[in-house]
Order: structure tokens, then C-alpha cells, then sequence
């Protein structure tokens, strides 16, 4: 039963309640277009949010209680952790849509470690929360069988590998942003463009480095590996990656970063050894988070639709749990090229 059906056929006082079904019938639209109206979405016109709210208001629909055995109203958010810019930024997108829902959201984080992600699923079952949004993060086939027999949905957003079983995933065009940035670069001159990696094991990471090389492939450049280094979208590994780069006897004029983090570090990096962004290096990041534009100089970046991102989880999941399946089951939002003062043509 969907989870704002009405449980019974009376209300407290007696009277006939109303269920999603019957206003559906009434205003001459489909049992999902009532959910949304009911959940707060934005995706429904005017008129007929007008035509729904009027038909709710008039019969007197009301949420079913939670009552004993009932699901709640919470989604449970989990990551690998949390000790990061991004993971804020997709927490407020679910945020938004979560509270004009009326559901509640449960943030965790399962760290990689031994019995961590058992013990989440322990609280998950005692709970009952309505659905799971999973970002990047690696949950063990025998949970995701468990998420399945209690019936409770699941999104996963960015996904580290290979999409688990059948569930929606919801990611970015990391090849797109990662080509645009390189060819940002080469459009400015530069030949010799340093990337620092994001870990290997994950997609993003891959996808980013894919279209990097796709960028200096098409331009008729070689790709040298010595101007790639491996880093963990942390400060620390883009400063020493940084390093490493400079060190090299034909050094970079230009460096790509997986990560604004690892693009911070970079500068850092390049400010201790007395060089200036751009005039002696140019610097592009990825994820376009909000202390970026506040660095010195402001920082040319791929935008992540993060908060996008979380935004489209949540939604999806809720209408998992009201039964209504996504339009598509992979979904990738556009990334954009935001242009800075840390990039600039090559002397």
C-alpha cells in the first residue's frame, strides 16, 4: 500500500476517509500525480496542482498516522563518510525536498568499517524507514538481499562500481566535465596538462581521467602517464601530487584535479614554492563547491550538481515507496565548465 493511502476505511470520527486513489479518480489524474501534490514536488502544473489541493482540502485528506508496524516517515542517507564538502551539498538537496515532504532524514555514515554497515542495518530495520539513498558507497550483496525482502527501496547516487542489483542510480557526466576541462586548457594553449586522479576503485574517478585523456586524444596529443598522478580527492594528496608534478624534469603549465579539494591543495602547494596561479600554472578543479569562488585567485571548476543530485534521490525514492517507478533507471546530470581567474593562456 502506498504510503499515504489511507489505512482503513474511517477516520477517527467516524466519517468515510479518502484515499490517493479516489481524488486521483475524481480530478481525472494519475495515483502518482496525486502523491507528488501530496508530497510537496514541484514537477506538476499549476492547474492541476490547483484542481489536486482543491479535491485534498474539500474530502479532508489527511497523512495515514504511523502506528505500530507502520512505516515512517524517514529516509535513511548513507555514505562512506562524511568528512567532506560534497557530502554536505547533497545533504542539503535531499534536505529540501525530504522536508517539503513531510519525511524525515537519516544521515549516516558506514566508514569502510568491519561490522559498520551490519550495525546500520540493524538501526535501519528498527526504523523502518521508507527508503535508502546510498552515495558512494559499497554495501555487501547480502544487504542489498536484506533492503529487498523488507521491502524497502533503494537509490544510489554516484555509484562506486557497477550498479547493484536493479536499483537507480543517479550520477553526473564525469567524462563530459572531465573532457571540458582539458579541452578549457588546451584552448588556452597548454600541451603539457598535469591530472591528479580520484581514487580508482570509483566510477567518478574514472570517468574524470577517461575523459581527460579522450580530450588530448582528440586534439592529437599525446598522453604521457608521467603528467598523471593518483590522488584521493583530499587537500593532502592534490599538495603533494602537486609536488610530484613540479618535480618532474618537463614540468606542467597546466594542471587538471579531479576535485576542488585536490585543486586547493594544489595551490597551496604552488603558493609555498613562490608561484602564482595562472600566471605560472594554471589550475582546474571539479565539484564547483561554495568556498571555491572565495580563494585566492577563485577557482576555474567543473560544476557537480550536487545538491541536484540529492534532490532527484529523494524524489525517486519516495515514489519507489509509493510504488511509482523512475522514468529511466540511470540518470546522469549535466556537469558545467564555470570559468575563473585560476586558469589562463600559456605565456
Amino acid at each position: 500500500m502506498a504510503r499515504d493511502q489511507v489505512k482503513g476505511n474511517e477516520a477517527d470520527n467516524g466519517t468515510p476517509r479518502v484515499t490517493i486513489t479516489e481524488i486521483a479518480r475524481e480530478a481525472g489524474v494519475s495515483v502518482p500525480t496525486v502523491s507528488r501534490v501530496v508530497n510537496g514536488r514541484s514537477d506538476v502544473s499549476p492547474t492541476t496542482r490547483a484542481r489536486v489541493e482543491d479535491l485534498l482540502h474539500r474530502h479532508g485528506y489527511r497523512r495515514r498516522s504511523t502506528a505500530p508496524g507502520d512505516r515512517a516517515a524517514l529516509v535513511d542517507l548513507v555514505f562512506n563518510d562524511l568528512d567532506s564538502p560534497w557530502a554536505v551539498e547533497i545533504i542539503r538537496g535531499v534536505e529540501d525536498v525530504a522536508h517539503a515532504a513531510g519525511v524525515g532524514t537519516v544521515v549516516s555514515a558506514i566508514h569502510d568499517r568491519a561490522g559498520s554497515a551490519r550495525q546500520w542495518m540493524t538501526n535501519l530495520r528498527a526504523r523502518a524507514s521508507d527508503g535508502v539513498i546510498l552515495v558512494t558507497s559499497v554495501l555487501e550483496p547480502t544487504l542489498h538481499e536484506e533492503l529487498r525482502r523488507l521491502g524497502v527501496p533503494l537509490v544510489v547516487v554516484d555509484p562506486a562500481g557497477a550498479p547493484a542489483l536493479d536499483a537507480p542510480t543517479v550520477g553526473a557526466t564525469n567524462w563530459a566535465g572531465g573532457m571540458s576541462a582539458t579541452e578549457h586548457l588546451l584552448g588556452l594553449g597548454h600541451r603539457r596538462i598535469g591530472f591528479i586522479a580520484g581514487p580508482p576503485r570509483l566510477l567518478c574517478s574514472r570517468a574524470r581521467l577517461d575523459g581527460y585523456r579522450a580530450a588530448l586524444e582528440g586534439a592529437g596529443m599525446p598522453v604521457d602517464d608521467e603528467l598523471i598522478v593518483q590522488g584521493d580527492f583530499y587537500h593532502e594528496s592534490g599538495f603533494t601530487g602537486c609536488n610530484t608534478l613540479l618535480d618532474r624534469a618537463d614540468p606542467p603549465t597546466a594542471l587538471f584535479a579531479s576535485s576542488d579539494q585536490m585543486a586547493l591543495g594544489a595551490i597551496e602547494a604552488l603558493r609555498r614554492r613562490g608561484l602564482r596561479v595562472p600566471e605560472d600554472l594554471s589550475v582546474v578543479g571539479f565539484d564547483d563547491l561554495p568556498e571555491v569562488r572565495w580563494c585566492a585567485p577563485p577557482l576555474t571548476t567543473v560544476r557537480q550538481p550536487l545538491s541536484e543530485m540529492g534532490k532527484l534521490a529523494v524524489r525517486t525514492v519516495l515514489g519507489l515507496a509509493q510504488g511509482v517507478e523512475p522514468a529511466s533507471p540511470r540518470v546522469e546530470l549535466a556537469t558545467e565548465l564555470v570559468i575563473r581567474a585560476s586558469t589562463g593562456p600559456r605565456d
